[in-house]
């Protein structure tokens, strides 16, 4: 198990949010940065990107973040990376719900860019203990 976050695979749908997920992430974050602008590109490009995490967005055409989560964990070089949900959608039920996913984190849209890099690191630290114990 590698001691310190370096890969971050982000599943966008959105290019503006892209565009600032890869300035936070890459630039502020300096960890190195796959976009994916739909689950199906995800799970091909995660099998040789090989993240050590990875950020979802919860609504998206085609597969949604739950069924791209769901298609990435059935690859067994992936079934245990964590991952954390984007969402618009705060309500507590809501939230509660896609934990049930398996996901480590659930962060919440709008999000702060500079803040961003940190609080991936904080839900891989707590998913890497996780998986560990």
């Amino acid at each position: 198990m590698q001691d310190r976050l370096r890969r971050v695979m982000c599943v966008e749908d959105d290019a503006d949010i892209r565009m600032v997920l890869e300035f936070s992430l890459g630039t502020v974050g300096g960890y190195e940065v796959c976009m994916c602008a739909s689950g199906h590109e995800a799970v091909f490009a995660a099998q040789v990107f090989k993240p050590d995490l990875i950020l979802l967005d919860v609504m998206m055409p085609g597969l949604s973040g739950p069924e791209t989560l769901g298609a990435l964990r059935e690859l067994p070089a992936l079934a245990g990376v964590p991952s954390v949900f984007l969402t618009a959608k705060a309500m507590p039920d809501q939230l509660e719900e896609l934990m049930q996913y398996g996901a480590t984190g659930v962060i919440v849209k709008p999000f702060d860019p500079m803040r961003l890099p940190r609080d991936i690191l904080i839900y891989w630290e707590h998913g890497r203990a996780h998986h560990a114990g």
